[in-house]
């Protein structure tokens, strides 16, 4: 599906070409997304539609409350301004169109089926004469030939979005292209993360709910910063760990991947001590955690039962990422990576010697960062 601001701006471009002086449009869609608001699409004759992303909060704010695009979308009709006849008590955004040579301007709220706030359309024009009556006509027309076109980004725009922030940008991609098959799944080779933080039971016995909430998603934040700067991804969260993945395409890119994973575990120190010293300022508690790295072969597919179902890798590498972030207890390092890692890491690791993991049957050699 194209993208919309390449829909509008091929639309636009046509509305000029009957006739009508359009000088300035603008459509603000609202979104079901975890950090903005509503997305914009702000088009000028003879240059490129700009999208504008709003954030949450928005419609608090000046920019927002008393303009056009509010009274459209909240009283459900067409507005419309005579740019050269404003006064002081005018909207800042009309006077601003007007110093920018604007001299008619309308916005009108564009009826779809999906309930919520309806999108928004403005339209303005420089034409000495305005807009004429058959002008407004035609755009009204347009803004509800366009409502079907736009109603479907706006639902691919949700399903990507929901995807995105539940699943991750790789397996959300993966679950809308079709694979959502109980059973369905392919061999992949990876290095697993599986991370945690320390004592949060505790945590949350000693500490009230909110600040326990607060401290979780600051934590998980930094989890999740440091894989994405790095290539990684997360998989999924469990109460408070983290598994993630490095996907190796091929085995040559398997020093890079490593690599990658270390860059990863060594930003999750330095941003975690950083934290840590905001804490002692605030007279809290450090925050511990743990990190263990695994290469292995592991089926990454859907499981569940057939009207719910989960999008995760299994396998045995998966268990051994998890029993070394466990063993990082024991050993007091916050990293820990199997012997199948460092054979092909780059990076000269220290071995900790051999130690026995719940669940594998013999004692594995387990390295740390040289300079833990």
């Amino acid at each position: 599906m194209p993208r919309p601001a390449a829909f509008i701006e091929k639309l636009l471009v046509r509305v000029l070409q009957t006739g009508i002086p359009l000088w300035r449009a603008y459509i603000g869609l609202q979104l079901v997304h975890p950090q903005l608001q509503a997305m914009g699409y702000m088009w000028r004759r003879g240059g490129k539609v700009q999208e504008i992303a709003r954030a949450w909060g928005i419609q608090f704010t000046p920019s927002y409350i008393g303009s056009p695009l509010q009274a459209a979308r909240e009283q459900g009709r067409l507005v419309r301004h005579d740019l050269t006849k404003l006064t002081e008590h005018d909207h800042v955004l009309l006077h601003e169109l007007r110093a920018d040579g604007g001299v008619d301007y309308i916005a009108l709220p564009m009826h779809i089926r999906r309930e919520g706030p309806p999108p928004v359309v403005t339209f303005a024009t420089d034409s000495r004469t305005g807009f004429s009556d058959d002008d407004v006509a035609d755009l009204v027309r347009l803004v509800d030939m366009m409502g079907a076109v736009t109603e479907m980004h706006i639902e691919h725009s949700v399903a990507e979005t929901l995807a995105n922030t539940y699943l991750g940008p790789e397996v959300g991609q993966r679950v809308l292209s079709g694979a959502i098959r109980r059973g369905e799944g392919e061999e992949i080779r990876a290095v697993l993360w599986f991370s945690d933080l320390r004592d949060f039971t505790g945590m949350n016995e000693r500490l009230p709910a909110g600040e326990v909430l607060e401290l979780l998603n600051n934590y998980l934040q930094l989890v999740g910063d440091a894989l994405g700067a790095n290539g990684g991804e997360i998989l999924k969260f469990i109460g408070d760990g983290v598994m993630g993945y490095f996907p190796a395409e091929d085995a040559l890119f398997l020093p890079m991947v490593t690599g990658q994973a270390l860059a990863a575990a060594r930003r999750l120190i330095a941003d975690i001590e950083a934290a840590n010293e905001a804490r002692a300022a605030g007279g809290r508690d450090p925050l511990r955690f743990g990190v263990g790295l695994h290469l292995g072969d592991v089926t990454f597919g859907n499981v569940g039962t057939e009207d719910r179902l989960d999008f995760t890798v299994i396998g045995a590498a998966v268990n051994r990422a998890s029993r070394l972030e466990s063993l990082t207890k024991e050993l007091h390092v916050p990293v820990l990576a199997s012997a199948e890692f460092n054979e092909v890491c780059q990076v000269p690791l220290k071995s900790l010697g051999k130690h026995v993991l719940r669940g594998v049957p013999e004692p594995v050699e387990v390295f740390t960062l040289p300079d833990l």
